[in-house]
């Protein structure tokens, strides 16, 4: 499928998912939320695509926001629509996926900018960034998951504050709240984000996969995070990545793992 708001890159197991509506600031529209549920599609299928980086062009934006443009005459029922049908199709899906999604943080993260890049396993974010949930200046809630994933990220009083307030924190403040991992320069930036990847890549994907599962059920209602944990690591053992790992560690060689 050709993208025409989402540009691709794939090298040596990583693939960059690059946001791309520059004169946008890289909003969200309902074209390039589309295109962007599958390119994670595609990546899903992809074996070749073992880790997944998720930026914005340019320096000004990750993803300045949603179009309002696009829902500011919506009723009640199509807004409950736009909110349940932008999650599933991307949202969940980037959270849930099970493959590593790390988000490169350029420029303004707000709104569902910020909401897509919460939904990323982790957040990277350059000296630049400016993250914020500014949807109550404009009469709405966040919709893409933002009054639940910032809540757990930053903690109830923080999100609180970013929310009722509608104002935008810089990266400095942004690594104080845990909501990002490491601050770079904007130049730095992707290729920090990728020495990450490659580290992840000398690790077991398949475990990788579980970890995620688990780590997740702990946010998921009613369900025992403990036991999708005991579930997980009882499956490991059945796994081809399982019996190389251990069977390198004894011999006391690096691991080649099938991802299997």
């Amino acid at each position: 499928m050709k993208f025409e708001n989402v540009l691709e890159e794939k090298n040596d197991g990583i693939l960059t998912i690059t946001i791309n509506r520059p004169s946008k600031l890289n909003a969200l529209n309902k074209q390039t939320i589309e295109e962007l549920h599958q390119a994670f599609t595609d990546a899903e299928l992809d074996d070749e695509v073992k880790v997944i980086i998720l930026t914005g062009s340019g320096e000004k934006a990750f993803v300045a926001g949603a179009d309002i443009s696009e829902f500011a005459n919506f009723s009640t029922e199509e807004g409950k629509e736009l909110a349940a049908r932008g999650q599933e199709k991307l949202f969940d899906l980037v959270a849930n996926f099970p493959k590593p999604v790390i988000a490169a943080v350029n420029g303004f993260a707000l709104g569902g900018g910020l909401e897509l890049a919460m939904a990323a396993h982790f957040r990277i974010a350059s000296e630049t960034a400016k993250m914020g949930l500014p949807e109550v200046s404009l009469g709405v809630i966040p919709g893409y998951g933002g009054t639940q994933r910032l809540p757990q990220l930053v903690g109830k009083g923080r999100a609180m504050e970013m929310i009722m307030t509608a104002g935008m924190i810089d990266s400095s403040q942004a690594l104080q709240y845990n909501l990002v991992n490491h601050v770079t320069t904007p130049e730095e930036l992707l290729e920090f984000t990728e020495n990450i990847a490659r580290r992840i890549l000398k690790n077991s994907l398949v475990a990788i996969s579980a970890a995620i599962k688990a780590v997740n059920a702990n946010y998921e209602d009613g369900v025992n995070g403990f036991d999708r944990e005991i579930e997980e690591f009882g499956n490991s053992f059945g796994t081809a990545d399982f019996k190389e790992g251990t069977s390198a560690f004894l011999s006391k060689r690096k691991a080649d793992f099938p991802g299997k």
